[in-house]
């Protein structure tokens, strides 16, 4: 066997060796001493808590926290948990910061022009054959193979303990509640029905009934036992492959054995006093978060005085959001396929050339603010996000989805694993508006292999070298400017935590032109709504909520938030 064969192979099998080592020996080395009273979590529903809580009382750190509460949301939050999907996570651990990229990738077989019909218009969205609802909507999964990443390189417990949790719930079922039942129901009459199979699988989850799901449970037995191996080849994979190839789906069993996470450098950025450790391309979070906080703080004798959320507070972050788009959607996309120049978007004489732009008294005419060196596809806003921190101090910030709520409405068959529908994250069209209203360029073209563009923005603070804040949320193209109004609330302002994430946020994307939009949770209206509009503003409702996690630590004592807007839930263990 030739010098690259070898190695191919090696490389190939790496999971199946470190499966075997951590199995016979999973215990890391011995824990420093406790640097905070209690470990926390902010988590999306009560059964991630209870999760959480098992992990932390054997012994297990914020890793293998984190990776229980993934495999866990993916049975009793099937939304926007999943193994049928992807994301990010931030990890700060024994000191040292780090960035897992376990985002899907288009299938092989992905073409340029998949989603574009004969006229040279893009297939609607409502079409089995389009980006969103049906077989072809899929990207290759990643959660999986994320998960055993993480836990491969800072976990203490053992693999097989972390999934059992996902397992009872599968097995015993869970009592449903009116939220995730009514949203089935929602989703179902607006987008699958007869387009797809989840009425086959989720048409039973009434509110207050035990939902079992014997198929996933299977599935879940399989990667206990076996790793990634247990989803990413042999019978599982083989399932989904040949559900795939007998509905014109895309993904064969040589994408899944191909699928690999990527460990990326963590962006960092200093603000206010804090490192700001966040998500690097291809998530486009991290960028615009740091340019939003500098350029609000190269603005901030425009913000003296100003009181927050009033007509000329939201007037003042309208305009710095406008050119924050502008730059995402020209220069973002996969760093594996295009250079992203992220030095020189976050140098502070740009920044500041950027922020001498903002127009003080008047909306900036939209046609003028393009992008400032020399708007891409944003995905839908049915994310997920969880944050955790241990006695130990370690931290992982965790945001991961199917894309919309219950991906692309695909059960892939006999594995009760929920699909994603990630391919609409891509540019379908160059200059064509999303569903969103966001023109695409070829920076976030379809390429095989290729990860789209992301706003997912798992971030933590740190202060003097430990962790201040662990924050995220769900919300598309609005997570990076909810995380972003959540961090000012909480600094800018001196809310407390609890206040900074129930406060009423805002967006502006650029494009619709002027158009500021609304959260059906704080709605703008009566007079605010008056003063927006006459100052030239549209509003407009962005038809959901966000849903914020967040953790902030005060010397040794961690508080962690829930978002009201969601059913998430804190925990604080010792």
């Amino acid at each position: 066997m030739c010098k690259k064969s070898l190695l191919d192979w090696a490389r190939r099998c790496a999971w199946c060796v470190s499966f075997l080592i951590v199995s016979v020996n999973p215990a890391a080395s011995a824990s420093p001493r406790p640097q905070l009273a209690q470990s926390a979590v902010a988590v999306p529903d009560r059964f991630a808590a209870e999760t959480a809580n098992a992990i932390f009382a054997k012994g297990g750190n914020a890793v293998d926290a984190a990776v229980a509460i993934a495999f866990s949301l993916a049975v009793t939050y099937p939304e926007a948990g999943n193994l049928g999907g992807g994301g990010f996570m931030t990890i700060y651990h024994e000191g040292k910061p780090y960035f897992l990229d376990y985002r899907e990738r288009a299938p092989l077989k992905a073409t340029r022009d998949m989603f574009v019909d004969s006229n040279g218009q893009v297939i609607a969205a409502d079409n089995p054959a389009g980006s969103v609802v049906g077989y072809r909507a899929v990207g290759v999964p990643g959660t999986v193979a994320g998960m055993w990443e993480a836990h491969r390189r800072f976990g203490k417990l053992k693999w097989a303990d972390l999934i059992e949790p996902a397992i009872r719930y599968a097995h015993a079922g869970f009592v449903v509640d009116e939220t995730l039942a009514n949203l089935a129901v929602t989703e179902n009459e607006k987008r699958f029905s007869g387009k797809t199979n989840f009425t086959d699988y989720f048409g039973k989850l009434h509110a207050g009934t035990r939902f079992k799901q014997p198929e996933l449970e299977r599935v879940l037995k399989r990667i206990a036992a076996q790793g990634p191996g247990g989803f990413y080849t042999g019978k599982t994979a083989k399932l989904i492959a040949a559900d795939m190839s007998a509905h014109g789906g895309l993904i064969s069993e040589a994408d899944l054995k191909g699928y690999e996470p990527i460990w990326r450098e963590p962006l960092q950025a200093y603000w206010n006093g804090f490192r700001i450790v966040t998500a690097p391309p291809p998530s486009s979070g991290g960028i615009a978060l740091v340019q939003l906080l500098k350029m609000k703080e190269l603005r901030h004798e425009d913000f003296r005085g100003v009181p927050l959320n009033s007509v000329s507070y939201m007037h003042l972050i309208a305009e710095i959001e406008k050119r924050v788009f502008a730059d995402r959607a020209q220069y973002l996309g996969d760093p594996d396929f295009y250079k992203v120049p992220v030095e020189q978007l976050l140098d502070d004489k740009y920044l500041s050339g950027r922020a001498a732009q903002v127009n003080v008294s008047e909306p900036s005419d939209t046609n003028n603010v393009v992008a400032g060196l020399d708007i891409a596809s944003l995905e839908k806003p049915q994310t997920t996000h969880f944050s955790i921190v241990d006695k130990w101090g370690n931290a992982v910030s965790n945001t991961y989805s199917l894309n919309g709520f219950f991906g692309s409405g695909v059960v892939a068959s006999k594995t009760g694993i929920l699909l994603n529908d990630v391919m609409d994250d891509f540019s379908a069209l160059a200059g064509v508006p999303n569903q969103l209203g966001v023109v695409g360029h070829d920076t976030n073209a379809i390429v095989p292999g290729k990860r789209p563009l992301s706003s997912m923005t798992p971030t933590i603070f740190l202060k003097d070298g430990k962790v201040a804040l662990v924050i995220g949320t769900p919300g598309g193209s609005r997570i990076f400017t909810s995380i972003f109004q959540v961090v000012s609330n909480t600094y800018d302002f001196q809310l407390p935590l609890k206040d900074a994430i129930s406060t009423m946020r805002f967006h502006h994307q650029l494009l619709p032109a002027n158009t500021i939009f609304w959260e059906p949770y704080a709605p703008i209206s009566g007079q605010l709504a008056t003063d927006l509009e006459a100052k030239g503003y549209n509003l407009a409702d962005q038809g959901f909520n966000g849903d914020v996690q967040a953790i902030k630590v005060e010397g040794r004592v961690p508080e962690p938030v829930s978002d009201p807007r969601g059913r998430g839930v804190t925990l604080l263990a010792k």
